[in-house]
């Protein structure tokens, strides 16, 4: 799909297309489909990402809030969005064995009663024996820090799908 296509897009397809960039916060699409006409990829990316450093540190948290945990329940029960589903499966989250679902919920939770949102990580670029690790290691982390890390791994991950839309066939969105 090109700019153009995405420049002609009414309200209500930009925002089913481009509504899950950032995970189920599709208020953001809304707020950017305002933001047209786009000159490119990153022109659009930017528009996102300004968004979102934009808001407050409790709106900030909140888009931190919609991401599932990764290899959680969501993703036990089939009822992970189309994108996170495929991002978990991707890094191997979906053949981790029980002990490694149970040693990642324990990580999960202690990573949620600290920073008070769920754990975020661009899942593309890790794997299902990275994912513990970097976990374990990002509870060491200062509370502000680890908030412009989560929300850094939410940029990732919206670039990444940002591409992924522009990439594609409109005809199969």
């Amino acid at each position: 799909m090109d700019t153009e296509k995405v420049n002609s897009m009414d309200f209500g397809e930009f925002v089913d297309v481009f509504g899950n960039v950032t995970e189920r916060c599709p208020l953001i699409a809304a707020a950017v489909w305002s933001q047209r006409p786009f000159s490119d990829l990153e022109d659009l990316e930017k528009h996102f990402f300004a968004f979102i450093d934009a808001l407050p540190q409790s709106g900030q948290e909140g888009i931190l809030r919609c991401h599932p945990d990764l290899a959680g329940s969501e993703l036990q029960r089939g009822t992970l969005t189309a994108e996170s589903q495929r991002e978990q499966s991707g890094a191997g989250l979906r053949s981790l064995g029980a002990d490694g679902r149970l040693r990642l919920a324990e990580l999960n939770a202690q990573y949620r009663a600290r920073f008070g949102f769920p754990f975020v990580l661009a899942a593309r670029f890790s794997d299902r024996t990275a994912v513990p690790r970097e976990l374990a290691r990002l509870l060491l982390c200062p509370s502000a820090q680890e908030l412009r890390t989560a929300l850094g791994e939410v940029k990732k991950i919206g670039s990444l799908r940002l591409a992924d839309l522009l990439r594609a066939d409109p005809a199969k969105l």
